[in-house]
């Protein structure tokens, strides 16, 4: 009646491979990684101590977890004692989530990216890649932090401001009581010391040292004893409070207290739908056939800064960067264009107004520069109303990062009576323009390759390469939050994000050839 059930007969065969389908994701990851040099692995062992587990093991267990969209040490550690896959991988062998965590945050963090880059250069070999054309864009991904412990920049001047002021007010107060005794600083004066612009806390400490040795000389004076007492237990710890805010803060605009390197970011991933701003980082990804080429992480919510980082930390891990870097007009800028053309790149990277000039207004609009003529011998341009306007002078800025860009000034000879002066310009006198040439040419090469038949193709494959990548990592395996803390070892999960995604992407373009070959067979 029924099929016979014993838990108590041993069955054979007793090796799990046996029971592991031939084209399984699981054998695609031992094959790739068995293929790495050991050498690779020397970094990240010292030596000393008692024997490690091999690092290729735990390579193969993190990556395979990784596809699997299992991402925490301890799940992973369950699955290694529970998961036929996990226990042929690991060779039956059973690392603790400890020895888990540690080898993925710590371990790797000096071999990770040479990992990266070899398994890379398999999927070139076999022409899964071609290295040539390298489609970047960029997501954010929320930090593990607490979403509403944060700190503010402009918050940190504003208070500190609002300190200085106090600490100069007790000063005055101070020197007005003691305006008829020898000062023991000499010449200089408190108020000196403390002037607000140039207060620190270590120049408020030895103020305070100084108070703090009147005091011992005239211990009943009650206005100092207060003075003493409120900069030692106030104002002092928080100047340096706000010190160290801005210390942690560098260039940015805010940070997470439980993640101090977590900007606060707008994402898209909004459940509230508030617009509320949360702890993360701005992951860049370059791919090509929707394999990851390169990867990095940054602290700055917008795209257009972190081209430059991005691509430099390709060209460490390459050797050098890609034929042709394609992005959308979040990253088009001066600086942008011109180390591309500086690395010899071709750059079909949209600017902010690509879109937007293909509109009648915009052509139509003759207040744009883009509407008029530019004579280059004569160093002028002619307006839409036949005006020349002649080069008046040079002026200079530089960006945050230190690139400095070159304005060039030029101004019209006589704009009183144009007809068209008041679709031109609001301005009263006559009209001035001010242009980076540079800019100016840098745009024009890109505009004309972006409306190249190779360029408009590339600009359109553009929306089928990184966004799917995103759009896998995000909703089918359900990474949308970190689980590490702090820079490095985000960077590390992204690093073993992308190798999972790329063997994940290896194994579907594995079995969609093989199974193209048996249509053809048939």
């Amino acid at each position: 009646m029924y099929i016979q059930y014993t838990m108590d007969q041993l069955c054979l065969p007793m090796d799990l491979e046996e029971d592991i389908p031939q084209n399984h994701l699981v054998r695609v990851v031992n094959a790739a990684v068995n293929r790495l040099d050991d050498a690779i692995f020397d970094a990240a062992y010292p030596g000393g101590g008692r024997d490690s587990y091999h690092p290729k093991m735990l390579t193969k267990v993190i990556i395979y977890a990784y596809t699997q969209r299992i991402y925490s040490s301890r799940q992973i550690a369950k699955a290694v004692r529970e998961n036929i896959m996990f226990m042929w991988i690991s060779g039956r062998q059973r690392p603790d989530f400890r020895t888990i965590n540690r080898f993925r945050s710590e371990r790797m963090k000096a071999v990770l990216e040479t990992v990266f880059a070899a398994i890379l250069q398999f999927l070139a070999d076999e022409k899964y890649v071609g290295l040539e054309h390298y489609f970047v864009d960029g997501t954010k991904i929320e930090a593990n932090a607490n979403r509403y412990t944060f700190v503010w920049g402009k918050a940190v001047v504003k208070h500190k401001a609002k300190l200085q002021e106090k600490v100069q007010t007790l000063f005055a107060a101070i020197e007005e009581a003691e305006k008829h005794e020898e000062r023991a600083n000499g010449d200089q004066d408190l108020c000196e010391l403390g002037e607000a612009s140039k207060i620190t806390s270590e120049k408020l400490e030895n103020v305070l040292k100084q108070l703090e040795e009147k005091l011992q000389d005239k211990p009943k004076d009650k206005p100092l004893k207060k003075a003493v007492h409120l900069l030692r237990k106030d104002l002092l710890p928080r100047l340096q409070k706000y010190e160290s805010h801005e210390e942690i803060l560098g260039t940015r605009n805010s940070y997470s207290k439980t993640d101090k390197d977590a900007t606060f970011m707008r994402m898209k991933e909004d459940h509230m739908r508030n617009g509320q701003l949360k702890p993360g980082y701005n992951v860049q990804i370059g791919t090509e056939n929707q394999f990851i080429l390169g990867y990095s992480v940054h602290q700055r919510p917008t795209d257009t800064r972190c081209l430059i980082p991005h691509l430099e930390k390709v060209k460490s891990l390459l050797g050098k960067l890609p034929e042709t870097v394609i992005a959308d007009a979040g990253y088009g800028g001066e600086e942008n264009y011109d180390y591309l053309e500086q690395n010899e790149a071709q750059a079909i990277v949209k600017y902010s107004t690509y879109h937007r000039e293909k509109s009648k207004t915009w052509q139509k609009d003759i207040s744009k520069i883009d509407n008029w003529t530019y004579d280059k011998e004569q160093d002028a341009w002619t307006c839409a109303a036949g005006q020349t306007l002649i080069f008046r002078r040079i002026s200079k800025e530089k960006t945050e990062s230190g690139y400095e860009i070159e304005h060039r000034h030029y101004r019209s000879l006589s704009c009183e009576g144009c007809p068209l002066k008041a679709q031109c310009t609001k301005a009263e006198g006559n009209r001035e323009v001010k242009v980076s040439m540079k800019y100016w040419r840098l745009k024009n090469q890109a505009r004309e390759k972006l409306r190249s038949e190779e360029g408009h193709a590339l600009a359109v494959r553009r929306m089928i390469e990184p966004e799917p990548v995103f759009g896998d990592m995000k909703n089918n395996r359900g990474f949308k939050r970190f689980l590490l803390r702090g820079l490095p070892k985000v960077s590390l999960e992204v690093g073993w994000l992308s190798l999972a995604h790329n063997l994940l992407k290896k194994a579907v373009v594995d079995a969609k050839r093989k199974g193209a070959k048996r249509k053809q067979a048939a």
